[in-house]
């Protein structure tokens, strides 16, 4: 499986952090998968679910729950084997694979749902990614994402935070606004039934760092830039810095439908 730059950079930071992401960590809160499901219909929510970047496989786990058959992959093995340990400790079997998201190693049409969840601001190829989820799913499927996001128009929060994010974490990509990500999905061919962006409080910034085993010297420059941060920012990000520094981000979560 050959690795391009921004691969490399994200397999090797997830096979470092894998331990991390057990039934504690904060992604292990489905809530707002759950959401999603609701639009989709009982009495279709059943067969094959693929979940991508399945980090600590939480999303794949609810989707089990939910009816589907759970299929996970991922570009980190450490990651993907203590997905697939945590999933068959709840009593579902699950398939394991290891592929990056922008080349899906199955056949057309294998999937009634393909699911992302946090995870694609780290893809080197979201259009990509877009597309082979498209082409894997049935006629009829469904396309969950739930990743990190922003309020359309606002470039410069959009850069101070690209700015953040990348001190925090190298192997960070690029988060996409709530229209872009509308756009991608429909330019691949999808029918998007809801895409809404959904307030998520960062616990503290402590607990941000740590995520991610962010370096001291990083630290420090992430730091500055929260200090330094115009007063647009700061509101847009709701920014607080008294005992503990935080901030409000945006989630957008979207579900789209494979119409053909």
């Amino acid at each position: 499986m050959a690795l391009d730059s921004q691969q490399q950079r994200s397999a090797a930071q997830f096979d470092r952090q894998a331990g991390n992401y057990g039934k504690q960590h904060i992604l292990a809160d489905t809530r707002d998968v759950a959401a999603l499901l609701e639009l989709i219909p009982d009495d279709e929510k059943h067969g094959r679910a693929l979940d991508i970047a399945t980090g600590g496989g939480h999303t794949a786990l609810a989707l089990a729950q939910a009816g589907y058959v759970p299929c996970i992959g991922d570009l980190a093995p450490a990651m993907l084997e203590n997905a697939r340990k945590m999933i068959e400790a709840e009593g579902f079997a699950v398939e394991s694979v290891l592929f990056p998201a922008e080349s899906i190693p199955f056949p057309d049409a294998s999937f009634r749902i393909v699911s992302c969840r946090v995870a694609p601001h780290h893809f080197s190829d979201v259009a990509g990614f877009i597309q082979e989820s498209y082409r894997v799913l049935e006629p009829g499927g469904y396309f969950m994402v739930i990743d990190g996001s922003l309020h359309d128009d606002d470039p410069e929060t959009a850069e101070w935070l690209h700015q953040v994010e990348k001190l925090r974490d190298p192997s960070h990509g690029r988060l996409l606004d709530r229209a872009t990500w509308v756009r991608l999905a429909e330019e691949a061919g999808f029918t998007v039934i809801q895409a809404e962006l959904q307030p998520m409080l960062q616990p503290d910034l402590e607990w941000y760092f740590s995520a991610a085993a962010t370096s001291e010297e990083n630290r420090t420059q992430v730091r500055k830039l929260i200090a330094t941060a115009s007063p647009h920012v700061r509101e847009a990000m709701q920014i607080e810095t008294g005992e503990k520094v935080s901030w409000t981000w945006q989630r957008v979560s979207l579900l789209a439908r494979k119409v053909v």
